[in-house]
């Protein structure tokens, strides 16, 4: 073969690599096109940019009644392409657009001019009224390389109505806290049942009800005001069923502009914040001891002013308490909140009993309440006490509790010993108006006899009384079983309790003979005329239960009753009886003690409103004919 034909072989066969490595991308771009074409048509043989064209409306979110607190609305992204903008006119748009969205022209200017990447933002989720005015500034002054996009938005009409509950959503309008993260699933909208192009979220009803809840808020803004305190925490919860009617968390914020507001305002002192509770949870502390069968209602303890113990390491354990009570039962410990009695108390039980049946009230675990989130608070294991831990815990101290978990534990009480789960949810119907959750009342656990926890029922109702600490919660008409509490804050640079930080609280459970409502409020740190939760929450409380009483109807306890049978009997307190021994009058309404004014055998004075607080002769003695019976009101 001839060195001609040798080297045109050699060229063939270069190039038939050639062919052969070209061939195989050939092949390869084929398989991308048919992969990505199979990718844009989709399972359904639809389009991306037809997909594209659905619109997802988040679900409305409502309070029980139906009234609205977050709704989807269009809002609009604006952002600029720099390669794009109508050189020469930048000053010109800028003075235009300024006026349009209220941002300083320079502001605007250094966006479109200065230095960056092409794409940038110069507006985000305004509204269509501000849209319609950017489109015009942009036809005002011919600006290319602007770009207007609608976006999913969400509006708050009431702005910030229990904000903390309801919550918010980023730009991307999912949920980040409070209903709108919780029920995000519910609320956002699946594309695949969208109909004519348009895709609905579920509609999510909660608990709670608005017009208590801005009555409520009102009240509790006063009070924050009033003590110069640092937040509030307010629930009000139907006792037999668990439903959080009103969920108050101060300082709050505008969910609508919720990034302008401080990060502060945006911790939620209901069921996230988690603090010392004080002398409120005896009535848990109380509770749990009875149960356990360590004490009855009738056991007795001595107060001197202090609880003293002396382990058998030597070390001696001190309580004190706010006064020396004397002999003092369970109902005395909650009328007076006595450290003592209630230290001493503890001492009946064992440590893993106490703290076994202090968790089955729901104390170091989750609340659940539909909430997104909710903090368990911290209650030790037995193992880590020291000696003076149980005493301590009876009194409200070493453990960390929120106020959600301090107003469900007391279904315990209003329930005849059954837990009850706490609900924020109401229903959630579906965009055709369907029902998809319709959540009923859920039992936890029996926690206590139904005896049991009407004993500590009427011991709570003590507290009411002129000697008791939560006199001032006291309403008239009204039958109310109270606890307050005054809790001493770690201050956390010593480590040790502060002299001036405080947490004052005060709970209600009415009516006492069979309640309906829960009511607990806590002020966190005040700084006003008293840190005391007899004095600053029991207030509050009373506000509170009057308002509850006169929007639900609640029966008082001297108000007319009609029963139709055939005839009208009107009903009311029943009259007070002296007979040869003087009774226990503290306590009782001066509507009862008119009757009493008839008497001819005895001279009876009344002095002051309200409630009888000093009584002369006392109790058990005897009453003679001609004897003179002074009564003292408050």
């Amino acid at each position: 073969m001839n060195p001609r034909m040798l080297r045109l072989m050699s060229i063939d066969k270069r190039f038939f690599r050639h062919y052969i490595i070209l061939a195989v991308l050939l092949v390869l771009a084929s398989v991308t096109l048919v992969r990505y074409g199979r990718l844009a048509l989709g399972t359904t043989g639809q389009s991306l940019a037809s997909s594209a064209r659905i619109v997802s409306i988040r679900g409305p979110i409502y309070d029980r009644e139906g009234r609205l607190l977050a709704v989807d609305t269009d809002l609009y992204d604006v952002s600029i392409w720099k390669p794009s903008l109508s050189r020469g006119k930048e000053a010109v748009f800028a003075t235009a657009l300024a006026a349009a969205i209220g941002v300083p022209e320079s502001e605007i200017l250094a966006r479109l001019t200065g230095e960056g990447a092409d794409f940038a933002y110069i507006a985000r989720r305004v509204s269509s009224d501000v849209a319609r005015s950017i489109e015009q500034a942009v036809a005002d002054t011919n600006m290319n390389g602007i770009r207007i996009d609608r976006v999913a938005g969400r509006v708050y009409p009431e702005r910030a109505l229990a904000a903390h509950l309801v919550g918010f959503v980023g730009t991307e309008n999912r949920g980040l806290s409070g209903a709108e993260a919780a029920f995000e699933s519910s609320l956002a909208a699946d594309p695949a049942q969208a109909i004519g192009g348009y895709a609905y979220g579920n509609a999510v009803y909660l608990s709670i009800d608005a017009d208590l809840q801005f009555k409520l808020e009102s009240l509790a803004r006063a009070a924050l005001v009033r003590n110069a305190a640092e937040g509030i925490a307010l629930v009000a919860m139907e006792a037999r069923t668990g439903s959080v009617l009103a969920y108050v968390s101060l300082p709050d914020f505008d969910p609508n502009q919720f990034l302008a507001s401080d990060r502060s305002t945006w911790v939620d002192r209901v069921s996230i914040y988690a603090y010392e509770p004080g002398s409120v949870f005896k009535v848990y502390s109380m509770s749990s001891l009875i149960a356990l069968g360590g004490i009855d209602e009738h056991s007795e303890f001595t107060c001197d002013g202090s609880y003293e113990k002396t382990m058998p390491s030597g070390e001696k354990i001190v309580i004190t308490c706010l006064g020396s009570h004397g002999t003092v039962d369970v109902a005395k410990i909650l009328e007076y909140s006595c450290n003592s009695g209630a230290a001493y108390a503890s001492d009946t039980v064992s440590p893993i009993d106490f703290y076994s049946k202090v968790r089955e009230f729901g104390f170091g675990e989750r609340v659940g309440a539909d909430l997104a989130s909710d903090s368990p608070g911290v209650i030790r294991k037995p193992e880590t006490w020291s000696g003076r831990t149980k005493p301590t815990i009876a009194i409200g101290q070493e453990l960390l509790v929120t106020a959600l978990q301090m107003t469900t534990a007391a279904t315990v009480i209003a329930n005849g010993g059954i837990l009850i789960r706490a609900r924020t949810l109401d229903r959630i119907v579906g965009p055709d108006g369907t029902s998809i959750d319709d959540p009923q009342p859920i039992v936890i656990r029996r926690v206590m006899e139904k005896a049991e926890a009407d004993s500590i029922l009427g011991a709570m109702e003590n507290a009411t009384l002129s000697t008791g600490t939560g006199h001032r919660a006291r309403i008239d008409d009204l039958r109310m079983s109270v606890k307050t509490g005054t809790a001493q804050v770690i201050d956390p640079e010593t480590r040790r309790y502060s002299d001036t930080d405080f947490i004052a609280s005060t709970i209600a459970l009415f009516p006492s003979e069979a309640p309906e409502y829960i009511v607990y409020a806590a002020i966190f740190n005040p700084k006003g005329i008293s840190t005391y939760g007899g004095r600053i929450a029991a207030p509050l409380v009373k506000d509170v239960a009057n308002v509850i009483a006169d929007l639900y109807g609640v029966a008082r306890t001297g108000s007319a009753s009609a029963l139709h049978d055939g005839r009208v009997m009107v009903t009311g307190t029943d009259a007070v009886r002296i007979g040869e021994t003087m009774p226990d009058l503290r306590g009782t309404p001066k509507r009862a003690l008119t009757a009493l004014l008839e008497r001819d055998d005895i001279v009876v004075e009344i002095e002051g409103d309200g409630w009888v607080r000093e009584q002369s002769p006392a109790p058990g003695s005897l009453v003679e004919p001609g004897s003179t019976v002074l009564l003292k009101l408050e």
